[in-house]
């Protein structure tokens, strides 16, 4: 397999290119904190550097792998072969694992599983490179077939799970939604299982180096465009987070907690228009209403919905009366400019809010509102 690219200029220059990339990559995670691809999003530090590693990882399986170009000896070119190998089930697969998991912000997952998850695969690395042999081989790809498998799944499910997380506590999933990358990545990790099993020539080199550059360019976006999500979760004393409940139950008031904070939410969400400031959480309005972010959300699921769901309804109604205020004041608005006036952040979000609070499109509402 290597004796067809010793020679090939053109696989040469592709893997000095990803090489180069890999180690400029490496390097802006680490020492630039501003974002370059989007200078208004704090990305998370701890997926930074997680992933500065992962692109360091590349330029050490490639400078490990380079003498294969310059060596003549079989017996040289499979111990570099087998120890790269064991390099890689030891260093660029284990971070490409953890990558994904630190994506994942509504809690820091231990990494030991990882760990267990590998050593069988550098187990049967370290058998190959003491045999001198590929012994192992057929295992070691079949084990690495079943587990690829079961990340994805874990990764589905765990992905379902931060997806409701993000929308019990945030308004705007801008830049925080992480499933389309798990997506693209398990769409990335299939093509490369695919051509490990069925190619063992230059076709497999070559998809190995461009799959590299794919997931080199998607991490750093999905990086640099991924908000920091422990930014916006400031801790509460008890004190803080109880006082006005508190208060109103000493008073003698004949309400249910759930009746108390939904005269807070009026008073201080719905009648000052808080619903309207972009990335508003739930600790942020909890705190503003006087109450705790488990009174809250159990407010909400007693409702039968999320806080995203809460706030996007209310900022539809809140484009609903701006575009019949307008109508009346024959004024020429148009559906983008109320959307952001009514707090969303994208239109495109506000258009899914829209059609699944109202049962239409907001073109077809607007056309049957204008009638």
């Amino acid at each position: 397999m290597y004796d067809q690219i010793r020679e090939d200029t053109l696989y040469t220059m592709l893997y000095a290119v990803v090489t180069v990339m890999a180690i400029m990559a490496s390097c802006y995670l680490l020492f630039r904190r501003a974002n370059a691809i989007a200078p208004e999003i704090t990305s998370p530090v701890r997926l930074r550097r997680w992933v500065a590693a992962f692109f360091a990882s590349i330029v050490l399986n490639h400078a490990w792998y380079m003498p294969i170009f310059f060596l003549n000896s079989r017996d040289d070119v499979m111990m570099i072969d087998l120890i790269g190998g064991l390099l890689d089930c030891m260093t660029l697969i284990p971070l490409a694992i953890i990558v994904l998991l630190a994506m994942l912000q509504d809690r820091r997952r231990p990494l030991w599983p990882v760990a267990a998850m590998m050593a069988p695969v550098v187990l049967g690395g370290v058998f190959n490179v003491a045999t001198r042999s590929y012994a192992l081989q057929p295992i070691v790809y079949v084990y690495a077939l079943l587990m690829c498998m079961g990340l994805i799944i874990y990764m589905v499910r765990a992905s379902k799970q931060y997806g409701r997380w993000l929308r019990d506590n945030y308004a705007d999933l801008e830049h925080k939604e992480v499933w389309q990358s798990f997506v693209v990545l398990a769409i990335i990790l299939l093509v490369f299982v695919f051509y490990a099993f069925v190619s063992e020539g230059p076709a497999y080199q070559y998809a190995m180096q461009v799959i590299l550059i794919v997931f080199i360019c998607y991490l750093l976006w999905r990086v640099e465009t991924l908000s920091d999500l422990s930014i916006s979760q400031q801790p509460f004393t008890a004190e803080e987070e109880t006082t006005t409940i508190e208060n109103m139950e000493d008073n003698g008031l004949a309400q249910t907690t759930s009746d108390i904070i939904s005269t807070l939410l009026q008073q201080h969400c719905i009648d000052t228009h808080l619903y309207l400031q972009h990335d508003l959480n739930l600790s942020q309005l909890a705190k503003a209403i006087g109450t705790n972010r488990t009174y809250l959300t159990n407010h909400f699921t007693h409702q039968g919905i999320s806080y995203n769901i809460y706030i996007n309804n209310l900022r539809i109604n809140h484009f609903i009366n701006l575009y019949r205020e307008a109508v009346a004041a024959q004024q020429s608005v148009t559906a983008q400019q109320l959307a952001l006036n009514s707090g969303f952040r994208s239109y495109i979000t506000f258009s899914r809010a829209f059609k699944q609070r109202m049962g239409q499109s907001v073109t077809s509402w607007m056309r049957e509102s204008a009638q």
